[in-house]
């Protein structure tokens, strides 16, 4: 895979991965040990993306193993005419028993309604739109769905969005790899990861990534 400019367009990325493994490597040393061990980055951004859908699919993955959270949400989208993503407006016409029936718990059908509602409203823009929102107003206004935490929409942002610079300081693997990378004795408190990624900006996607990938490594 390309790590370029030029790739970064190719993969839906808004920054150029190598450039920033190359200024990463200039600010950090363990980290820069670190990318040369790990090998070049292979992030790349998943398009076109369809919040809605993506919100509804994460909803609806929540909390259960891939393979059930993967028959629960193909009987969802069996409830809709096949060939077209469910919007808004078809969730909200179907009553609930029939998301409960697909194997929905209340909370999650509650969550979902809740989503056709916002984004209706707006609150939830559609994927054109997100290109001129910072991540920050995305955080917010994805986070205000019911059952829409923040470590979603920042997963959200780097892999499907293609930004560079979120860190998701509460994120097992990335404390656990910022604590091999670094060479402590116990995972980092949020609030310092927060702290020391200050020298990553702009490009703390691709921090977290390959804090990411020392775990895997390590393993």
């Amino acid at each position: 895979m390309r790590c370029n400019a030029e790739a970064s367009i190719e993969n839906g990325l808004t920054y150029d991965p190598e450039g920033a493994v190359a200024a990463l490597s200039k600010v950090d040393a363990p980290l820069g040990r670190l990318m040369e061990r790990a090998g070049p980055c292979l992030l790349e951004a998943r398009t076109p993306y369809r919040p809605f859908r993506a919100l509804m699919r994460s909803i609806i993955y929540q909390q259960l193993s891939g393979k059930a959270a993967g028959t629960i949400y193909g009987r969802v989208t069996d409830l809709f005419p096949p060939g077209k993503d469910p919007g808004p407006e078809q969730v909200l016409g179907l009553p609930d028993e029939a998301f409960r029936a697909a194997g929905m718990s209340r909370a999650k059908v509650a969550a979902v309604k809740d989503l056709a509602e916002k984004t209706l409203e707006g609150a939830v823009p559609s994927g054109r739109r997100l290109n001129g929102l910072s991540d920050d107003e995305i955080i917010s206004r994805f986070t205000s769905v019911r059952g829409v935490g923040e470590w979603t929409v920042q997963m959200m942002l780097i892999f499907d969005l293609g930004r560079a610079d979120v860190l998701p300081v509460k994120d097992l693997g990335v404390r656990k790899g910022f604590r091999l990378t670094y060479g402590l004795s116990g995972l980092p408190e949020p609030a310092d990861l927060l702290e020391h990624g200050e020298i990553w900006r702009p490009y703390r996607s691709v921090a977290s990534w390959y804090l990411w990938r020392a775990v895997a490594l390590d393993g």
